[in-house]
């Protein structure tokens, strides 16, 4: 097996065991996610469907509540006014394929749920870009 790929397979077991121990609550009558509530994937892919329900669940974790990062086992950039998110592109490669200690996403989200994600950091945290990201940019970067 090549080593690029036991680095997925490696990658793919901690976020189905991150996943596996995150704390489960009862969602709303309405189905509408509110800040406090959790959603839970319970397979490979992820169910959350809004930036926010994404970062909250699968995200948050690394980049801690306030996107401002973290270091101690390991070194978690901030999301917090970051320029690099300016254009779209960069975040969306990264949230696709990872970088360094980030595991690659693109197998476990959808066009849609990579757009919702980066869209929501790109307007949270300090950032301000506005130029939304689509589905379709999305699907462009895969290729």
């Amino acid at each position: 097996m090549s080593a690029c790929r036991q680095d997925r397979l490696h990658w793919r077991l901690i976020v189905a065991i991150s996943l596996a121990l995150l704390p489960v609550a009862a969602g709303s009558q309405n189905g509408a996610f509110s800040p406090g509530e959790r959603t839970f994937s319970s397979g490979y892919r992820f169910v959350e469907m809004s930036g926010e329900e994404l970062f909250v669940n699968v995200c948050q974790g690394c980049h801690m509540g306030d996107g401002a990062g973290a270091v101690g086992a390991g070194a978690y950039p901030s999301l917090a006014a970051d320029a690099n998110l300016e254009a779209g592109g960069y975040p969306v490669y990264l949230v696709l394929r990872g970088r360094r200690g980030m595991p690659p996403f693109a197998d476990m989200m959808s066009d849609d749920q990579v757009a919702a994600v980066v869209n929501y950091l790109r307007t949270h945290f300090g950032n301000n870009f506005q130029d939304m990201v689509t589905a379709k940019d999305v699907r462009d970067a895969r290729q």
